[in-house]
């Protein structure tokens, strides 16, 4: 991903913020500014240019930190919406945490133009109860951006950054942050605090579950955020959480007819994975069909990846037919290795079966 992402912050992006800079501060020196963004930059990937950009603002702007972030306030929303936006967080959290309560209220204002969920970790870093105590408030905000970075910026693993070793250790701190979102009515939102419940899970598990068990799930703006929050918890086949959704039984089910075609499985190829399941039992059954791909690591060893497939009901001397498809496409967020592959079926956390493949070198 990295790899075509980066090209976001190409020659033409630092022209183009050399220029925006230029018309809100004269004396800025383009030229110079240019020659070093562009200095190396094919070799760095995306976070290492945003870095870049971030750090020669930070050299080429007033010294003075309340007017260099006038100035990168105000070219901000020229990238509104766009991974570009990162820019200004970037700066406040290089420049800014000597001044926390301007670098927060900043921080405030440009994630309506692209999120300051990284930034903000780094004042958590700085001060936690402080910054948490700012983050608590901004989840009663009435802009759905800034209450969104109250969930995401606290997410004890977030993802391109580093983990929060305390509410690692101990989510409790954030949890009014979650309490006060848990119903919020913007999707956006939603999706990130079953994110950051999602990162609870893998640490504290039941802590995670004491808490979801105890909202109310009529709301459905609550439901979808407690289905998404055991995602991971179901996919390792969690009683309690398999339980919570309705998934607590197992399986009274016969695996059918499982087949991978082609096989074997070329390079860069597809997987089409098919088979059925027959109920045997005497009542419907609720079940989460999910497959666990063992792909092949570069030392030959194998590692599991669970991937969802289908929530069903099925009634008693019912057979449903599954087929889906699994690309082994190269990719920037996977690589993939030739070798002795294994595909198992996974139904309400209970492999039922599996079948093997080759996957052919280029």
């Amino acid at each position: 991903m990295a790899e075509e992402l980066k090209d976001w912050f190409d020659g033409a992006f630092f022209a183009d913020l050399a220029g925006a800079v230029r018309e809100q501060h004269k004396p800025f020196p383009e030229q110079r500014f240019l020659a070093e963004a562009r200095d190396g930059l094919e070799a760095l990937a995306l976070m290492a240019r945003l870095e870049r950009a971030a750090a020669l603002l930070a050299r080429h702007l007033p010294p003075d930190y309340e007017r260099a972030l006038a100035i990168v306030l105000a070219v901000t929303p020229r990238y509104s919406g766009h991974f570009r936006a990162l820019l200004g967080p970037a700066f406040v959290a290089l420049c800014g945490r000597h001044d926390a309560a301007r670098s927060l209220e900043a921080l405030r204002v440009m994630t309506r133009h692209g999120s300051a969920e990284f930034a903000v970790r780094h004042f958590l870093k700085d001060d936690f109860e402080a910054t948490l105590a700012v983050m608590r408030g901004w989840a009663e905000d009435d802009d759905h951006h800034v209450r969104r970075l109250a969930s995401e910026g606290s997410r004890p693993r977030l993802p391109w950054s580093f983990r929060l070793t305390r509410l690692v250790a101990d989510p409790g701190p954030a949890i009014p942050i979650l309490e006060r979102l848990k119903a919020d009515p913007e999707l956006y939102v939603r999706t990130s605090v079953a994110n950051h419940l999602n990162d609870i899970g893998k640490d504290h598990p039941e802590r995670m579950l004491d808490l979801v068990s105890a909202w109310d799930r009529s709301d459905p703006a609550t439901a979808w955020i407690v289905r998404h929050a055991c995602r991971s918890l179901i996919k390792a086949g969690h009683p309690r959480a398999l339980a919570l959704h309705g998934f607590g039984e197992k399986p009274a089910v016969d695996l059918r007819a499982l087949a991978v075609t082609p096989r074997p499985v070329p390079w860069q190829g597809v997987a089409n994975l098919s088979f059925s399941l027959a109920s045997f039992g005497n009542v419907p059954q609720r079940l989460a069909i999910d497959y666990v791909v063992h792909f092949v690591k570069a030392n030959g060893a194998t590692a599991p990846k669970v991937f969802k497939l289908r929530v069903v009901e099925l009634a008693p001397g019912d057979v449903l037919p599954v087929a889906t498809r699994r690309s082994f496409e190269e990719r920037t967020t996977r690589r993939h290795y030739p070798g002795r592959h294994r595909i198992d079926i996974q139904i309400n956390g209970v492999v039922c079966g599996g079948i093997e493949f080759d996957l052919l070198a280029p």
